[in-house]
């Protein structure tokens, strides 16, 4: 179909209500979906924003990068630096936590314009009287646009330049000097300078979101006894255990009571025998729903003793944040409306055919009565935050509206921007990635699930070195209670080490379940089933953590490493290098100003022994072909001197399935 003359005459006639822009700003980076969704740092750091910046013609230009925090009605302004190909750079700070805005403008320079040709027909030979006048008249415009001291100087300058009595060599001299240059360059004209269309936002974390070791415990299989039911106390009593492995996040699951209708028993069995426990996250009870703790557990004065008594030993308690209900929650009683309801006259409950869990209800996201629900779990996030929680693992997110979490997060984290969400969604890539759009901090991933070379080089290089990138912090969990790998039920103590040190390694945040995975818990219920045996989400256990087969040392030495080198302490220094052996695979971290670079070789056979060569990219190591570097291995101590790209390595899984190097840098040849 055409479109009428009048139609397109409108269109351009609305195209040009403003004075024509003449600069052209594309092609931004970081800018997520359009500006659509914020891009994550954390405190202290710099974002560093290219864009594309160009115009008709010759003119030159100038850019300036403008950024604020949300709540500030000033801009700041950075220029930007030409690269190449219209390409321009700048960067801001963002020191403290919370939202930043920024956004791009740029803008023809007629006065750099003038002064190059200028120099072009000065250095030519050509008489420069009349372009000389031109200039003078751009340098009065600016002392117009300045005031005081700057306009006076201006003005001085405009005078020179017209001066017919000095010798014209002299005016151009003047015309080209430093001072005049910089004097225009901070009053320039931008009346027609073009802004960016989008504003884009920064969500700026703690440290944290960044880097964290996680363990997972359930409260109740804490007691020093068999037989009996774990208190907070006796969680307490176990945080030296946990420090001692170097964790800095003790996650618990849901805390609250347990409901009692249609409980389910050992195994995930449909009954519950008398004195089962059920599961945890079949939340609510007469005693409360999720504000309240599990009786057996203690109170709420003892959940804040562990809280503190937790940071005493440098952690923060996590909590899981699970928004379903037993049938036995008061929300049933309180606020049918907000589950959704059968024809039959019951609640629908959970399923995923054909897994039933009748004992639990979700609730019903688009009620009628929707936002006194939200406001309600909103109020259940801001309740734990009052007894000192701030970090909330989120179960299944995927399985809520979108439009919720949006809300939620940004709701919590405007007056508590400390606040850290994990996003526990074992899902469709697109949908994990649209979760940590919206908000949450940290993300699980397919980890687990990713065991051969190719597909976890393919997987971490789309995660570190794209786009996702700029929105999606990956969580590494090589087991969770839900999951035992293939690989973990048959790869033994190797296949329980090379993953540890995959995960520690590779993710700046990862976790563990435990002591499930120190203790190498690799009995799956059935063959082919991911359902550990006698599963600790459907009964009380308990543990021999001083079991000497425990990989628990091993575990603290790999968190130490963690801690003691800061090129893990991020995920955007992550480079794989090549390896002549399918089952070794070797990448490098490092610092942005590389002094520290850490390689990693990890052999991903846990049966044989397994050898090959590395070539390191060794330039982006900071190492010269031509001397001799020293690589320590910060999990045995041994140390080897290495030549150029290409040395052997050989990794007997049976012994220790990796290693974590240290490059010690450049050995004088006589070393």
């Amino acid at each position: 179909m055409r479109t009428s003359e009048s139609t397109a005459d409108s269109n351009v006639d609305a195209r040009i209500s403003e004075e024509p822009r003449r600069v052209v700003i594309e092609g931004v980076e970081p800018e997520v979906d359009c500006g659509r969704f914020a891009i994550k740092r954390i405190a202290g750091d710099k974002v560093v924003v290219e864009a594309d910046v160009f115009t008709d013609g010759h003119d030159e230009l100038a850019a300036v990068l403008l950024c604020r925090c949300e709540d500030d009605p000033d801009w700041t302004e950075a220029p930007m630096e030409f690269l190449v190909n219209d390409r321009w750079r700048a960067e801001f700070p963002v020191p403290r936590l919370g939202r930043y805005l920024y956004t791009l403008e740029g803008w023809v320079d007629r006065f750099r314009s003038w002064r190059r040709d200028l120099e072009k027909k000065a250095q030519a030979g050509q008489d420069v009287s009349v372009e000389l006048l031109e200039g003078a008249d751009l340098v009065e415009q600016a002392a117009g646009r300045a005031a005081g001291a700057a306009a006076e100087r201006l003005l001085v300058w405009a005078n020179r330049l017209r001066d017919g009595n000095l010798r014209l060599d002299a005016r151009v001299r003047d015309a080209l000097g430093e001072e005049l240059a910089a004097l225009m360059a901070d009053h320039p004209d931008r009346s027609r300078a073009t802004r960016y269309g989008r504003e884009l936002a920064v969500v700026v974390d703690r440290e944290k979101a960044r880097f964290s070791s996680w363990y997972e415990m359930f409260p109740r299989s804490t007691a020093r006894e068999p037989g009996l039911h774990g208190s907070f106390q006796d969680v307490v009593a176990r945080l030296p255990y946990v420090a001692e492995m170097g964790f800095d996040v003790l996650y618990m699951p849901p805390i609250h009571p347990i409901g009692a209708s249609f409980r389910k028993g050992k195994n995930n069995s449909p009954t519950a025998l008398p004195g089962e426990p059920g599961s945890p996250w079949g939340i609510g009870s007469e005693e409360g729903g999720h504000t309240a703790v599990h009786p057996r557990l203690g109170t709420l004065e003892d959940f804040r003793i562990l809280v503190a008594e937790a940071g005493r030993h440098g952690m923060e308690i996590a909590l899981d944040i699970a928004l379903q209900t037993s049938p036995d929650h008061p929300y049933v009683r309180e606020h049918p409306e907000w589950f959704t309801w059968r024809p039959d006259g019951t609640i629908h409950y959970a399923e995923n055919p054909p897994k039933k869990y009748q004992d639990i209800h979700p609730l019903n996201f688009e009620t009628a009565r929707w936002r006194e629900l939200w406001e309600e779990l909103k109020g259940v996030i801001l309740f734990w935050i009052g007894q000192g929680v701030r970090i909330f693992r989120v179960d299944n997110p995927h399985t809520k509206p979108f439009a919720f979490w949006e809300w939620l997060i940004a709701e919590v984290k405007r007056d508590h921007p400390e606040v850290i969400f994990l996003s526990e969604a074992f899902t469709r890539p697109k949908v994990m990635y649209r979760l940590a759009k919206l908000g949450f901090s940290q993300s699980y991933t397919s980890f687990a699930w990713r065991n051969a070379k190719w597909e976890l080089t393919q997987y971490f290089t789309e995660l570190t070195q794209t786009a996702v990138k700029e929105f999606f912090r990956p969580s590494l969990w090589p087991n969770t209670p839900d999951i035992l790998t293939e690989c973990l039920q048959h790869g033994g103590r190797p296949a329980f080490m090379s993953r540890l040190v995959l995960a520690a390694t590779l993710g700046a945040n990862y976790g563990i379940y435990g002591p499930a995975f120190e203790l190498q818990e690799n009995q799956p219920k059935e063959l082919g089933s991911e359902e550990y045996l006698n599963s600790e989400k459907f009964e009380i256990k308990y543990w021999d953590r001083d079991n000497s087969n425990s990989l628990k040392d091993f575990i603290g030495r790999v968190n130490r490493i963690r801690k003691e080198n800061p090129a893990l302490q991020a995920d955007r220094g992550l480079k794989f290098h090549h390896v002549d052996n399918e089952q070794l695979i070797c990448y490098s971290k490092a610092t942005e100003d590389l002094s520290n670079v850490v390689l990693i070789v990890a052999n991903l056979d846990y049966r044989w022994k397994q050898s090959g060569w590395v070539d390191l990219q060794l330039q982006e190591l900071g190492l010269d072909a031509n001397i001799p570097y020293q690589v320590h291995d910060l999990l045995t101590d041994a140390s080897y001197m290495w030549h150029g790209s290409r040395n052997y390595v050989e990794l007997n899984p049976q012994v220790v399935p990796a290693h974590i190097f240290k490059v010690l840098g450049h050995q004088s040849s006589d070393s």
